[in-house]
């Protein structure tokens, strides 16, 4: 039963992230370069965590969307959001100093926690982002990502802080993208599916 519920909250992460490189390549959606190479970092190390601390099959939802991670970051350099302020430098910088703790510690656990305190912070110029500008991200990705964090908690072999932080920090974290996204310019809400 866990495979299956790890094969469908992989199946989500196609879902969700297919869709998304269309709509860069069609210029739909601009993704932060800074936000989505952080996160190619990030989901390595969750998905290596997740595995040190007994995941099993709850990791395959990690890999999936990892795979795509890297790719959305490639495609972000070209077709992404150029508009890039301060403060995202700074975000940057921040979470970039965040992964010390993890080296340092070489812990699961540890580097679970950093890693995902290093994800939200990464999240915070897409947020500013999609808050200023809505219309530069779509949100059939962050809405998958919230149905495929929840599927991966029913699939984790193993629950502890390393298999579990992830997917709750992401389910709060792509639930508040959903819903900016989710509002137009006229504050109105529309479904997060368009």
């Amino acid at each position: 039963m866990k495979y299956t519920i790890a094969i469908v909250a992989s199946l989500l992460a196609i879902v969700g992230n297919v869709p998304y490189l269309h709509d860069i390549v069609t210029r739909k959606v601009k993704p932060h370069p800074y936000t989505w190479f952080v996160w190619s970092i990030v989901s390595c190390t969750i998905f290596f965590g997740q595995i040190a601390k007994g995941a099993g099959v709850g990791a395959i939802p990690t890999a999936a969307s990892e795979i795509f991670t890297i790719i959305i970051f490639f495609f972000s350099l070209q077709y992404g959001f150029k508009k890039i302020n301060h403060i995202d430098t700074i975000f940057l910088i921040i979470a970039l100093l965040g992964f010390i703790p993890w080296i340092i510690t070489k812990d699961p656990t540890m580097s679970v926690i950093v890693a995902v305190s290093v994800d939200l912070v990464a999240f915070m110029p897409t947020i500013r982002k999609t808050w200023k500008n809505p219309e530069t991200e779509t949100g059939l990705l962050y809405s998958m990502n919230v149905l495929r964090h929840i599927l991966m908690l029913f699939s984790l072999e193993a629950y502890n802080i390393a298999t579990t932080l992830h997917s709750i920090a992401m389910i709060a974290s792509n639930s508040l993208m959903t819903i900016l996204i989710a509002r137009n310019k006229n504050g109105k809400i529309k479904s997060p599916l368009q």
